[in-house]
């Protein structure tokens, strides 16, 4: 299976900014990434790559008009990070945007009769899907899976936060990834999930919008405050356009009741 895929974005720099984007693919891959300032060349960002393969690219920026490009195109399936111990107790804990210590009664209350991870990652990621309307623009940035749980809507990264948080209270590890979804409608970053079932790292996604199969890893966290594809630490930043596609050679067809790994 092979996927090309690429980013553009534009933005307006209005104060010197520290940008940390994260829009490339994990493990790396056949790519260029390209940052210019009102048509010229800036020097190449720093790389900082973590345990699981995550890359994040870090620079400065003084005031102008900024365009970021990025294309790479991935071959075949790949190994999946974070297998030990260690990942999956991080991927217990209550986060940011994942508080599952306050929808410990909500999970047992709905889920507390599903017994095995297995059962408990597919019995909630049917739940959510059921509960929650798709409607673009209808969260906050701000908003966390109790936010959603409440609100009844959301986008993918509302999705994939309440499904993560009920299995985290549940005592199932699960994690946040951001994903290049081909077949995804209209076309963007996408968020998903990874449950560990026992045996490995299940994909799952409530929403249902794109064949997991040929998804590509861009970055793996404990919510989105790990996995925004554009963090601004100081400066006036304006995101004035932006282009993400994701396409690949054969779109699988989606059997939701299948175990995907994303690979």
């Amino acid at each position: 299976m092979r996927r090309d895929l690429s980013a553009r974005l534009q933005l307006s720099v209005s104060e010197q900014a520290l940008f940390a984007l994260q829009i490339a693919v994990a493990g790396g891959a056949d790519e260029r990434l390209a940052l210019t300032l009102d048509g010229g060349a800036l020097p190449a960002p720093t790389e900082l790559i973590d345990e699981l393969g995550n890359r994040t690219h870090l620079f400065d920026c003084p005031p102008g008009d900024l365009t970021v490009d990025y294309a790479a195109r991935v071959d075949g399936r790949r190994e999946v990070p974070g297998s030990d111990a260690r990942e999956r107790l991080l991927a217990l804990r209550p986060s940011r945007y994942c508080p599952s210590d306050r929808l410990l009664f909500t999970a047992t209350r709905e889920f507390g009769d599903v017994h095995g991870a297995g059962a408990r990652i597919d019995a909630v990621t049917r739940w959510v899907r059921e509960r929650l309307l798709y409607v673009g623009g209808s969260s906050k940035p701000t908003d966390d899976a109790v936010d959603t749980l409440l609100l009844g809507e959301g986008v993918c990264r509302d999705y994939a936060h309440l499904v993560t948080t009920l299995l985290r209270a549940l005592d199932v590890p699960a994690r946040l990834v951001a994903v290049y979804a081909p077949g995804l409608s209209p076309m963007d970053f996408h968020a998903v999930v990874e449950a560990w079932d026992g045996e490995g790292w299940r994909l799952v996604d409530a929403t249902g919008l794109a064949p997991r199969e040929s998804m590509v890893r861009i970055h793996t966290g404990r919510d989105a405050a790990d996995t925004a594809f554009l963090t601004t630490h100081h400066g006036i930043v304006d995101l004035t356009w932006m282009q993400v596609t994701a396409v690949v050679d054969e779109l699988p067809q989606e059997d939701w009741g299948a175990v995907v790994r994303l690979g």
